[in-house]
């Protein structure tokens, strides 16, 4: 297998590489076991989940999903040369405003899911039903498409070169564009824009950490040796 080398003057330590492996690792597979926990919750009731335990549990995978995004866009910013850490740091804060808010939208539907009889019907009407035009639900949709799709695009450039990395690349741009696209189709069609908004960070998103994985992987990180008095 050939491995690409990292320059010395890179912070992508092989902490960070193992970190970013761990952490791309993580996210991809939480985003798959989400998929797998919402098509069996469509099978079984025959349209979207918007209550319920299997909402409950789509709530509990995006919470603990969170801080593994975090960890590997932490990698990302390790890894990009002195030239792209400005879009690095960017695409960092963007995702980190990202799991920030639906963290905490996802925890309070969690509650509100798991336990409704101690909320409100004016507090629960904020989260359920799980759909368009719930305030919860087209906030979180926001955010996604938003936050996450901007801090995609701003990664982007990080990467080029060979053929994994420019099919990350790729696939970084069009997980942005599918987000963008998705928030501004609201206007025309919620229905359809949270279809192409999840499209953006539900199927090109997944893809995304998967190829980091395997960048991360393939890295061979080049250390200076220190120089003894």
């Amino acid at each position: 297998m050939r491995h690409s080398s990292i320059p010395l003057d890179s912070t992508f330590t092989s902490q960070a590489r193992k970190l970013g492996i761990a952490a791309a690792w993580l996210t991809f597979i939480v985003t798959e076991v989400y998929a797998v926990v919402s098509g069996l919750a469509y099978v079984s009731q025959g349209a979207a989940v918007e209550s319920g335990p299997f909402l409950s549990i789509m709530a509990l995978l995006v919470v603990m999903m969170g801080p593994f995004l975090v960890l590997s866009m932490v990698a990302v910013h390790a890894y990009a040369s002195p030239n792209h850490k400005p879009y690095s740091l960017a695409a960092l804060a963007f995702m980190i405003a990202c799991v920030t808010i639906t963290s905490c939208i996802n925890f309070l539907l969690l509650l509100v899911s798991n336990q409704p009889n101690l909320f409100s019907e004016s507090w629960r009407a904020l989260f359920l039903p799980c759909k368009w035009p719930a305030p919860a639900f087209v906030l979180d949709n926001f955010v996604w498409d938003w936050f996450f799709g901007i801090s995609m695009l701003l990664a982007a450039p990080i990467f080029g070169g060979n053929t994994l990395k420019a099919a990350l690349r790729l696939v970084m741009i069009l997980s942005g564009v599918l987000c963008l696209a998705g928030l501004v189709w609201l206007a025309v069609s919620p229905a359809q824009a949270i279809v192409i908004g999840i499209l953006g960070w539900g199927a090109a998103g997944p893809i995304v950490f998967l190829l980091l994985a395997h960048i991360f992987t393939r890295v061979q990180v080049e250390t200076r040796e220190t120089p003894t008095p």
